[in-house]
C-alpha cells in the first residue's frame, strides 16, 4: 500500500528494503513488518482523510476543512478570542496561511483582528455574530463526516487508543527542544 501511495504521489522509491530492523553502513534502522503495517495505515490515512472530511464542508457549508477548523477553535475559545499563533497551531497552519484565511474572513465580517491588550506583540481574533453563525450552520455537516469516516467505525475502545496515539504525535516544535 505505502508503496502504491509512494508512486502515485512521486516519492521515489528504494527497489530493495534490507533486512528489517538491520544497520545498513549509514546506520538507517529499517522498519519491521509490523512498524510499515504501523506507518502504512497512518500515512494512508493522512494523505486520504483529508480529502473525506473535507468534500462535504465544501459542498455543503462553502469551506474547506482548515477554514472550518479555524472558525471552530475560535467559536470553542473564551469569549470566543484567540491569539493567531495558538490558532495557527490549533488549526494545524503556519501563520502565513492562517493570516490569509482570517483576512478573507474579516471582509466578510466573520471575525476582527485586534492587538492584544496584555502584549501588543501579538494579534488577537475574535469572532463576530456573523462569523458564529457560520460555524454553527457546518458544524452539523463536520460532525456527521468525522462520525462516518472516523468515530463510527471504531469501537469506544479504539477511540480511545486513537486519542491516546494522537496526543503522543502531536508534538509542538518547542517540546522537540
Amino acid at each position: 500500500m505505502l508503496e502504491v501511495l509512494m508512486a502515485r504521489y512521486g516519492a521515489p522509491m528504494a527497489t530493495a528494503t534490507p533486512d528489517p530492523g538491520a544497520h545498513t553502513p549509514d546506520e538507517t534502522l529499517w522498519l519491521t513488518a509490523t512498524e510499515k503495517e504501523a506507518w502504512t495505515g497512518l500515512v494512508s490515512l493522512v494523505l486520504l482523510l483529508p480529502g473525506r472530511l473535507e468534500s462535504p464542508l465544501q459542498h455543503e457549508a462553502g469551506l474547506t476543512l482548515f477554514e472550518y477548523l479555524t472558525l471552530s477553535h475560535i467559536s470553542e475559545a473564551p469569549d470566543r478570542r484567540l491569539r493567531m499563533s495558538e490558532l495557527a497551531y490549533l488549526a494545524n497552519g503556519s501563520l502565513s496561511r492562517l493570516s490569509n484565511v482570517v483576512k478573507r474572513f474579516e471582509q466578510r465580517g466573520w471575525v476582527e483582528r485586534s492587538p492584544d491588550p496584555a502584549d501588543g506583540r501579538y494579534t488577537i481574533v475574535t469572532l463576530t455574530e456573523t462569523g458564529y453563525d457560520v460555524v454553527v450552520a457546518a458544524a452539523p455537516v463536520h460532525v456527521r463526516t468525522v462520525r462516518q469516516f472516523v468515530l463510527d467505525p471504531l469501537t469506544a475502545t479504539d477511540q480511545q487508543a486513537l486519542a491516546r496515539i494522537a496526543a503522543k504525535l502531536r508534538v509542538r516544535p518547542a517540546d522537540l527542544a
